[in-house]
């Protein structure tokens, strides 16, 4: 008789996996290619890995602890705008090495969490009450925004150009 694997808690396959699919969007990037804004009030690759790398452990790694140490903790609602000064001027390989560290880190501790953790709550500063399970879905959704905003940001840096007249039919938004 097969063996049923043990039930998990969600979405870690997908937070594993994003820092492979990071590093495939950028495997042809310069320096100046990783630290290129489409616009001053935009960030950049490096900008968006060095807000990755923050969000890790001071935001995500920090309300799993708390979900796991406290009874219906408190969540304050994160603000990256709080957080800019932090991005600016980033090297992009510090940064991504620096998440990757951190995620690995984190997808191997969830994997040793029961999947009833998943059902704990906290209270969040503007969603009200939240699981942990929730909150791994959110933490998903907010890879992929970013994976989808590198994607553009690579787009229009390294292939818009070169596809010349073939490149006219593409709206970019990087």
């Amino acid at each position: 008789m097969k063996e049923m694997p043990s039930p998990a808690l969600p979405c870690l396959d997908i937070l594993a996996e994003t820092p492979d699919v990071l590093r495939g969007l950028m495997c042809e990037l310069s320096h100046e290619d990783a630290s290129w804004k489409p616009a001053p009030d935009r960030f950049s690759v490096a900008e968006v890995l060095a807000h990755l790398s923050h969000a890790e452990g001071h935001c995500y790694r920090a309300r799993v602890d708390q979900f796991l140490s406290e009874t219906r903790p408190v969540l304050e609602a994160d603000d990256a705008q709080m957080h800019l000064h932090l991005y600016r001027d980033a090297d992009a390989e510090d940064a991504f090495d620096h998440f990757e560290d951190q995620r690995d880190t984190n997808v191997e501790f969830l994997r040793g969490l029961p999947a009833e953790a998943g059902d704990r709550v906290a209270l969040h500063g503007e969603a009200g009450e939240i699981t942990l399970s929730q909150m791994l879905h959110e933490w998903a959704l907010h890879d992929l925004g970013h994976v989808r905003q590198i994607a553009e940001l690579v787009r229009a840096r390294k292939y818009l150009a070169g596809a010349g007249k073939l490149g006219g039919s593409y709206l970019l938004n990087p």
